[in-house]
């Protein structure tokens, strides 16, 4: 079968059929699913079960893997292989962690709306997560389309955003969040990086306003001036009506454009098991988008 999509969202999002994600893709079904990518920026692919060594094959078509913060910070994994992301409640016994834990804290930050490792050169481009256990209530993932969010920016603010460059810190959203346990060498291996407010997809040839958490300042302005600039940014891009809300069941299979895309999971009760698997490929000369 060939790859078919159904919207589901006006601005971004379709659920795909038609491919295994248990198998290999041939270069045409590569070249099907990131078309489909540039088009709805989020494809849903609903009731496959796949194991880790799936999930990682299947991603290792479109790029390198990135390991993401663990090139930092060294911490017992309970996953096994590095190149999964353990974006779960879930302690390396294998018990629901405590409620102040720094995989909880993690967790937390992962409700700011953000794009996967934009603190870092090369950033991500496609992220893919896996949903293996959710819990009564809560824990949706929401995601918006940047590209919109620069397509629907009145003339001025456009105008305004044009040529400025922002500065991404991945410790940005922990310090928010209370967390200041960071050595001076960690500090330093995550040094800022800064890209461009207004950028171009490369999929879709589309201009895009890339904000999130991890930006922290506009180059060359004052600091309160250029967060409240960043904030009135994103809050234009995370508007209710312009926002695909996915709601979990075991067996689904997400994946999203960072550079296109924003993302925020959303809050649950974190005394009950929530497990889910991700994988992230680096935007760089190694990964295969076209």
């Amino acid at each position: 079968m060939s790859l078919t999509c159904t919207p589901l969202h006006p601005v971004l999002g379709a659920q795909a059929h038609g491919i295994d994600l248990t198998q290999p893709l041939s270069a045409q079904q590569v070249s099907a699913i990131n078309a489909a990518m540039n088009q709805y920026a989020v494809l849903v692919f609903r009731g496959q079960a796949l194991t880790a060594s799936q999930q990682i094959h299947w991603m290792s078509h479109f790029g390198e893997i990135d390991i993401g913060l663990k090139r930092v910070f060294k911490r017992p994994e309970r996953l096994g292989d590095e190149r999964l992301i353990d974006i779960s409640n879930v302690n390396a016994q294998g018990q629901v962690d405590r409620r102040d834990s720094p995989k909880n804290l993690s967790n937390f930050a992962n409700q700011l709306w953000h794009s996967d490792s934009s603190f870092m050169k090369p950033r991500a481009a496609y992220s893919l997560l896996h949903c293996l256990i959710t819990p009564s209530w809560g824990g949706n993932t929401e995601f918006a389309d940047l590209r919109h969010a620069y397509d629907t920016l009145d003339k001025r603010t456009r105008r305004d955003a044009e040529g400025l460059q922002a500065e991404h810190y991945a410790l940005h959203t922990r310090l928010l969040l209370g967390d200041e346990a960071y050595t001076d060498e960690q500090k330093k291996a995550l040094a800022p990086v800064v890209w461009p407010l207004v950028d171009t997809h490369p999929g879709s040839g589309r201009k895009l306003l890339f904000v999130g958490a991890h930006a922290r300042q506009i180059i060359g302005w004052p600091t309160a001036e250029s967060r409240m600039f960043l904030q009135d940014l994103l809050e234009h891009a995370t508007q209710h009506d312009h926002v695909y809300a996915h709601e979990w069941q075991p067996g689904d299979t997400v994946i999203w454009d960072n550079r296109s895309t924003l993302h925020r999971g959303r809050r649950y009760d974190i005394s009950e098991r929530r497990e889910m698997r991700r994988t992230t490929i680096n935007d760089d000369e190694h990964a295969h988008l076209t």
